[in-house]
């Protein structure tokens, strides 16, 4: 391609759009975009309409941030799970590692990243206000902080601490199994479990 336009300008609306997602660059989105060509024409709508719809009927939780189609999550809505307990994480992602280890019960806070002045992003890029006022509300005892073990997680672990600290809360975070530098969401499963479940007080 070496940088010219294809000759055909509805190929290369396409590729353009597709090459804007993550990890996709031109050449593998030229490549999709080919394939999706040689297949019947249903898929191809059938792909736009699923994409369509999920970005359509797919909302953040007003309680946890998780994605939802209502607007209540069906963890927050489940009378089934431990209310007073709350695990907080950086992405959705992470929420559904922790549930594919089958070892927490509780209710989840999804903050949507972690605090990074490099990258422009402070307290108030991120959902910490509404984790306060969850606990301030009362009824939780304990909050777990499953962040990463990297610099951000751990900047981001004790401002939240620093924030809980005069509610009477329990703040503690995973067990070590998790190595430092890891990011949670590339944690195997058995790891990830064993760590939530022998987590440990947070030592500031």
């Amino acid at each position: 391609m070496n940088g010219r336009e294809l000759t055909s300008p509805l190929l290369e609306s396409a590729v353009t759009e597709l090459s804007r997602l993550p990890g996709l660059g031109r050449k593998t989105a030229l490549r999709l975009a080919l394939y999706l060509l040689r297949r019947e024409p249903e898929q191809a709508e059938a792909l736009a309409h699923a994409i369509s719809e999920m970005r359509r009927g797919v909302r953040y939780c007003t309680v946890c941030h998780n994605i939802s189609e209502s607007d209540v999550c069906p963890l927050c809505s489940n009378p089934a799970r431990d209310s007073s307990t709350i695990c907080v994480v950086e992405t959705v992602k992470d929420v559904m590692s922790i549930e594919n280890t089958g070892q927490f019960r509780g209710l989840y806070h999804v903050l949507g990243g972690v605090i990074s002045p490099i990258d422009g992003i402070g307290p108030d890029q991120l959902e910490i206000d509404s984790l306060v006022e969850r606990v301030a509300a009362g009824g939780v005892r304990e909050v777990i902080l499953a962040l990463s073990a990297t610099m951000e997680g751990e900047t981001t672990d004790f401002y939240i601490y620093r924030r809980l600290g005069t509610l009477p809360v329990e703040v503690t975070q995973l067990a070590r199994g998790v190595s430092v530098g890891n990011e949670l969401e590339y944690t195997d499963e058995i790891t990830l479990g064993r760590s939530l479940i022998n987590r440990r007080p947070f030592n500031s």
